[in-house]
């Protein structure tokens, strides 16, 4: 039987039961977390690439399925169950979070140890966080500035960040980071902005408010399909907008756009009272992110260049021109 027999026939796809790729006429992308942003890469993708996806949960796999990615079973906290993954893909997108406690990120550790049995690892390409900056106080900030993660969950994507980073040192292998902002879509599952005015949370007031980066969820995918075919070997890019707004002004924008209520503004010793420890974290750091190395590298022409753009790109609710 042929490797695409097996593809076709099997209801779950196992990793160990798969051969090399190197079969396939076209090329064969693995994407580590498939969720929403794989799903669009997946999109842009499916006429040129065999687009396979790792998922841990059942439920993924008549999802990906549906999307044209042939699901693989294996669970990245699972080291045992990675054991074949380095001989199915020339180019491996690593969209999966770390995990949610610690300063260390093993689930990529896991991914990594089973990529390096393959005798030549190809493509990574790696979305990670702005968040690593830390606080810049609104400073423009480009990839060269140093790390200076201020919360776990930052230094657990710094971790993550240094090992592909050795990995494609020690490998000879091709690794991109993209250091992601907040990403925003009206279509896109806990990224829709409207969700968070709808609910009144409140914002800082001017004085106090902070520079947030934004990147439209398809500018994303976008932006991933650049590096897999341009990204240069361990090399960062930060994936933002041209955008340089504030975290309220943001918001109001969303608010007046769709006819909705702005949110309050609270000054920031009041917000501490009212928001939780993770959200006052958003509120903390302050940044304008430098864009030129994916325009100029990745060769990038953002489709919403500004969150003003990306919102006026969606319908307008009913009665607002």
């Amino acid at each position: 039987m042929t490797v695409r027999e097996r593809l076709d026939s099997a209801r779950n796809f196992d990793i160990s039961r798969l051969d090399r790729p190197t079969r396939f006429k076209r090329p064969v992308l693995l994407i580590v977390g498939c969720g929403d942003i794989g799903l669009r890469v997946a999109r842009l993708l499916a006429a040129r690439w065999r687009v396979l996806a790792l998922t841990s949960s059942a439920e993924r796999v008549v999802l990906l399925r549906r999307a044209g990615v042939r699901p693989l079973r294996g669970d990245l906290d699972d080291a045992a169950s990675l054991a074949r993954l380095a001989a199915l893909a020339d180019a491996v997108l690593h969209l999966a979070p770390p995990p949610g406690a610690g300063t260390a990120d093993p689930r990529t550790a896991h991914l990594l140890a089973a990529l390096a049995r393959a005798p030549r690892p190809g493509r990574i390409v790696y979305a990670s966080t702005t968040g690593v900056y830390g606080d810049r106080g609104g400073a423009r900030t480009a990839e060269t500035a140093p790390l200076r993660p201020a919360t776990d969950r930052a230094r657990r994507r710094a971790d993550a960040e240094e090992r592909l980073r050795r990995f494609g040192r020690s490998r000879r292998a091709v690794v991109t980071i993209l250091r992601v902002p907040g990403i925003y879509a009206l279509d896109r599952v806990g990224g829709d902005p409207r969700e968070r005015v709808a609910r009144g949370t409140p914002v800082l007031a001017a004085a106090d408010d902070v520079y947030t980066g934004h990147i439209h969820a398809d500018d994303l995918a976008r932006a991933c399909v650049a590096a897999l075919h341009r990204g240069r070997p361990q090399r960062v890019a930060n994936v933002v907008d041209d955008s340089e707004l504030r975290m309220g002004e943001y918001f109001d924008l969303v608010a007046d756009r769709f006819g909705m209520q702005r949110p309050p503004r609270l000054a920031r010793s009041d917000a501490a009272a009212q928001l939780s420890p993770l959200q006052m974290s958003f509120l903390g750091e302050s940044r304008r992110l430098v864009n030129a190395r994916m325009k100029r590298e990745l060769r990038l022409s953002l489709r919403h260049r500004t969150v003003e753009e990306g919102l006026a790109a969606a319908p307008s609710p009913p009665g607002r021109a």
